[in-house]
């Protein structure tokens, strides 16, 4: 196919073999109809031609009162390709769950098609409705437009950025708490931090309603709320030996593969030592017929989980081991809140909160933001034995 210079992509052309799906064939069904793809498959093949990129960060562009939710975007070829002069994408606040009617995407298609490139990517890393490419001047009628449907924009830059959530209790039977409701209401209630930034560098609020994690936010969340339970998990043990009966290896398979071994079996009765228990669900997810959950369900607050980006990676790490996440979640606002005033006045210029605490040191940070420190904030014991503390006396004892 040819760009809209009339040039062949053959680059291009090869990222189209192969069984895998392309994006190569997805902006080429749109450059029938755009301009913006034409130019853009122009400049993209021009850039592998030349192992050259020719995008240029746009600086602060967006919509009026907003500081969030346009990446701006401009090309250093905008004489050869004119139609991608400016190509800035437009972040949309996702549906927790990312639960749509047919109406709500034709609509965002709709507004997209007249205002944009028609190239979607559903969705972002975080979560957002993407839409890939359009001018400045399409901003704010774009913005005008979804706004009149109920839709918003997500966040960008160094904000709170659009919290994101499995689909939970919706359709998911290990959900431990209400992941929706809790994301809906935590973007609602933090609106000022999700459009205007005003933080070090970004933060991120994933909710997952167990411990299969099925947002991966212990990855890429600077906040993971992650369900769990704290009693012991629920046996029917006439389903157990119906597994055993149907061929499953109980001792092999699921006892055996138990990371703190806190599972026996007997050929009869399967019991588990739940004080050993690290709700890693492998036992739950292999006999799900057999094995839930306990009845006193909450969640766990990691927090410090990054990318690449200025330092190396992060995974995040116990902050809160149980809470219980119930509206209005008090609780939970005040928390953030206490780590956002901490991180907004030490941080560092993009310094993410990982990064925070690693330079100032667990013990500190956890004093500043008034949480008692606790075995289950320790990843892995020290690697070597000499352990320093401090006394404190309490007012009104007297020194020896």
């Amino acid at each position: 196919m040819a760009d809209s210079n009339g040039k062949q992509t053959p680059l291009l052309d090869e990222l189209e073999k192969g069984p895998w799906p392309s994006f190569v064939k997805e902006i080429k069904s749109m450059a029938k109809e755009s301009p913006m793809c034409q130019d853009l498959l122009g400049q993209l093949e021009k850039s592998y031609g030349e192992k050259r990129g020719y995008w240029k960060h746009g600086g602060i562009v967006g919509v009026m009162g907003y500081g969030g939710g346009v990446i701006g975007r401009y090309s250093f070829l905008n004489e050869e390709f004119p139609h991608v002069a400016h190509f800035h994408t437009i972040r949309i606040n996702q549906p927790s769950g990312w639960f749509y009617t047919s109406d709500a995407i034709r609509t965002l298609c709709d507004i997209w098609e007249k205002h944009g490139s028609g190239l979607t990517n559903m969705h972002g890393s975080t979560g957002d409705i993407v839409f890939l490419g359009t001018q400045t001047s399409e901003l704010e009628p774009i913005f005008k437009e979804l706004t009149e449907k109920d839709f918003d924009l997500g966040g960008s830059g160094s904000d709170l950025r659009t919290p994101s959530c499995c689909v939970g209790q919706s359709r998911c039977e290990w959900a431990c708490y209400d992941t929706m409701q809790l994301c809906d209401h935590l973007t609602h209630h933090f609106q000022d931090e999700l459009h205007r930034p005003a933080f070090p560098y970004k933060f991120k609020i994933k909710c997952a309603g167990c411990p299969n994690d099925c947002v991966a936010s212990v990855a890429r969340a600077d906040m993971s709320i992650i369900g769990t339970w704290r009693d012991n998990i629920q046996i029917d043990q006439a389903a157990v030996k119906a597994y055993a009966d149907g061929g499953m290896n109980i001792e092999r398979d699921i006892c055996g593969n138990c990371p703190t071994k806190c599972m026996q079996w007997d050929g009869k009765t399967l019991t588990i030592d739940n004080s050993n228990c690290v709700k890693c669900m492998h036992c739950i997810n292999n006999m799900t017929k057999a094995l839930r959950p306990g009845k006193d369900r909450g969640a766990t607050i990691l927090l410090g989980a990054k990318a690449p980006i200025v330092d190396g990676a992060l995974l995040s790490s116990v902050l809160v081991p149980f809470i219980k996440l119930e509206p209005p979640y008090e609780e939970l606002k005040d928390l953030i809140e206490r780590i956002w005033e901490f991180w907004g006045e030490h941080g560092k210029n993009r310094e993410r909160t990982g990064e925070l605490i690693q330079r100032v040191g667990l013990g500190n940070f956890l004093e500043a933001i008034g949480v008692e420190p606790i075995p289950e904030m320790v990843a892995h014991p020290r690697e070597n034995p000499f352990i320093f503390y401090e006394e404190y006396l309490e007012e009104g004892d007297e020194e020896e």
